[in-house]
């Protein structure tokens, strides 16, 4: 064991269980097959090559930025790009750009001898001292024109640039041996294209593509000139809409078409209208759940296109149920509109909590409004819809609703109910603080309190329910959530998986619960970003990490009585914060990546359509459907920056979805970035 080895052993081991993830799930589950490679990921320390204050992130699958402005590859992709390089030992390899050195070490743990050109003296230097702490003693960094290549060492076996240039170096080509391998991306700004490129005789060449990339722009000789000399040009694209000659979205649907593309414009439905797609989306009438999903939680035409697809069931179709991603209680205020009961106590005012906008738009005012005038029409109150939220984080304010309510039906039971809860007390405003607590103390505090709670409602489900059924379903409700919430706030340290887990199935056993509440007859329309209702089973999410959602769970209790049916986009604005409780901003969106469902979308070449994406599809377009993409996912927060490590994740859409919508275009929900941009509820959105 080398020093610096034991140096990371000693820090008690802190890295290899990251390690040894990062190699099961971001490159084994991925399809990472070499074993070569996925030992010598294994055996890289790579938070040895990024800076320390970013070391604890060095195991998550995406690229870190090192000195020199520059970045250090996912691991994925350099996995990816040594194993098409099909590098083997005995082997003597060429890399280009070797930023902070982590390829190469990988590298020189497979392969004999590694040359690697780095033209920033700065990361070269900090490279050859990273390789020589680690004894890695058979990689040589060398500054210069990686271009170039390094024809004093010549053939090589195995070349890799790991950087984007406008074509191949055909100094690299001449430099590889009698079938050795080139691996380099190829193209123009965000549309790169990972080549593969291999020697098949003197003048024989051949070139495999291996789908779209974005890497850092190979400059030299036979690459890209001097960001400076690069400025003028990156501008006039901005205003322009063309980079070097570089295609706007628009214009390269119409000359890029992929098989899958061509497939979509060939079965896709365009719509005109919403009240089209509404009378498109019918087919699904029959189904008992019918979930409708969000590509980002801040965009008008998904909120719109979900309305009206919403008030056709209702209206028509018997549809009493519209459960939505959003808090109880809050959602509560919504339905006494709706339904026209009067207004809850709880909370003072609804949707006041990060993310405002999310619920306190214009699209869902009008919505709402639309949707009562529907109600006015339906006779039966059973037949009415209700409106009702599925999710977890409202612990304080579930707290004052079961209170409210035992306040007027059972003071006695209040009164009990108030000591319980009081453990919960010192949280209720930031909920986080208490699984914080109650990990370091090594114990669920108040575990057993508010389960006592809910136990004692229960216990008394025949006499409340005599004096009003719809008041103790919400104080049941609410008490549920309190439980939940202790739960789920407990174990949110753990890991995303089992909190993700426990809050879809919080929000799938509320819908359970709504659907048995309403009656035999009742049926319902639920809306969740695509995250919580595509099927998790054939995505990233459940494949690689763990995670089930609202939508497998509902495919695995109600088979085909449900109905998945995603939303994407390709570009347009949104309504999206840049961290967690910060304010709304208006951001721009970035056009789609080429090698995910929603590039492949755009260039269908159709500016709205619905696709049906089931069983109701012919098989062989289902069958190029179902081969494994990315897919983009923007949240409450947006970080176009980043947006490949932070939006995107590998999906299988017709397996995923029912059916696809798809707008090309698209603008963000109206509303106000201030935090209480509306005041009381009786100003916005709907006058109650």
């Amino acid at each position: 064991m080398t020093a610096i080895h034991a140096e990371f052993e000693a820090r008690g081991n802190v890295h290899a269980r990251d390690r040894a993830i990062m190699v099961a799930r971001h490159l084994g589950a991925r399809g990472i097959a070499d074993p070569l490679v996925l030992t010598a990921m294994g055996e890289v320390p790579r938070e040895a090559f990024v800076p320390k204050s970013l070391q604890e992130f060095a195991y998550e699958d995406g690229a870190l930025p090192i000195e020199a402005g520059q970045t250090i590859s996912q691991p994925y992709i350099v996995a990816r790009m040594i194993e098409l390089a099909e590098v083997k030992p005995g082997d003597k390899v060429l890399e280009v750009g070797a930023g902070s050195g982590y390829a190469a070490a990988v590298l020189s743990r497979i392969a004999s001898k590694v040359y690697t050109i780095e033209r920033h003296a700065e990361l070269a230097e900090l490279a050859r001292e990273r390789l020589k702490r680690l004894g890695y003693s058979n990689a040589e960094i060398i500054t210069g024109d990686g271009t170039k290549g390094l024809a004093l060492h010549a053939p090589f076996d195995a070349i890799i640039v790991s950087a984007g240039g406008p074509q191949v170096p055909e100094a690299l080509k001449r430099q590889l041996a009698l079938d050795g391998r080139l691996v380099i991306p190829v193209g123009r700004g965000d549309y790169q294209t990972l080549m593969r490129v291999r020697r098949m005789g003197e003048d024989n060449f051949e070139e495999e593509d291996f789908g779209s990339v974005a890497f850092v722009p190979l400059i030299g000789e036979e690459g890209w000139a001097e960001p400076a000399a690069r400025e003028k040009v990156q501008v006039d694209a901005q205003t322009s809409g063309f980079a070097a000659g570089l295609l706007t979205p628009a214009k390269r649907a119409k000359a890029i078409q992929t098989n899958v593309s061509r497939l979509m414009a060939e079965a896709a439905e365009p719509f005109g209208d919403l009240d089209e797609l509404a009378t498109q989306v019918e087919r699904f009438a029959d189904r008992r759940v019918v979930l409708l999903g969000e590509a980002t939680h801040g965009t008008a035409e998904f909120y719109q296109a979900r309305a009206r697809i919403t008030e056709r069931l209702v209206a028509e179709h018997g549809f009493n149920i519209v459960a939505v991603e959003a808090d109880w209680p809050d959602a509560a205020v919504y339905d006494a509109y709706v339904r026209g009961f009067e207004r809850p106590k709880v909370p003072k005012h609804a949707f006041t909590r990060f993310p405002t906008w999310m619920w306190r738009n214009g699209q869902v005012g009008e919505f709402l409004h639309r949707l009562k005038a529907v109600n006015a029409k339906i006779a039966d109150p059973d037949r009415k819809a209700g409106f009702y939220g599925l999710d977890i984080y409202s612990l304080g304010a579930s707290i004052e609703g079961v209170l409210d309510y035992l306040d007027r039906v059972d003071p006695e039971a209040a009164r009990t109910a108030r000591e319980r809860y009081g453990c919960l007390t010192p949280w209720r405003s930031e909920p986080a603080r208490y699984g914080r607590m109650a990990l370091s103390r090594g114990y669920a505090v108040c575990e057993r309190p508010v389960t006592e709670a809910l136990l004692a409602l229960l216990h008394k489900r025949l006499d409340y329910l005599a004096k009003d059924g719809e008041d103790f379903f919400a104080a049941l409700q609410n008490a549920r959530i309190v439980a939940a919430a202790e739960q789920y706030y407990r174990v949110i340290y753990y890991g995303d998986a089992v909190s993700w887990n426990l809050r879809d199935e919080h929000m799938f056993d509320t819908l359970e619960r709504l659907l048995a509440h309403r009656g035999p007859d009742s049926k319902a329309v639920v809306w969740a970003h695509n995250s919580h209702i595509g099927n998790a089973e054939f995505t990233e999410m459940g494949q690689v990490r763990g995670e089930h959602n609202i939508g497998q769970l509902a495919r695995e209790r109600f088979g085909d009585d449900c109905a998945l049916i995603g939303f994407g986009t390709d570009r347009g604005t949104v309504a999206a914060a840049s961290d967690w409780d910060g304010p709304m901003e208006i951001k721009r969106v970035r056009p789609a990546r080429d090698d995910s469902y929603e590039g492949r979308s755009r260039d269908a070449g159709l500016p709205a359509f619905f696709l049906e994406t089931g069983p109701g599809q012919k098989d062989r377009i289902r069958k190029e459907l179902s081969e494994p993409m990315l897919e983009r996912a923007i949240g409450v927060i947006y970080r176009p920056e980043t947006e490949l490590l932070s939006h995107y994740f590998q999906a299988e859409l017709a397996r995923q979805f029912d059916a696809w919508i798809w707008f090309e275009q698209t603008e963000a929900v109206t509303a106000r970035p201030e935090a209480h941009p509306h005041g009381p509820d009786e100003t916005f959105p709907f006058g109650l």
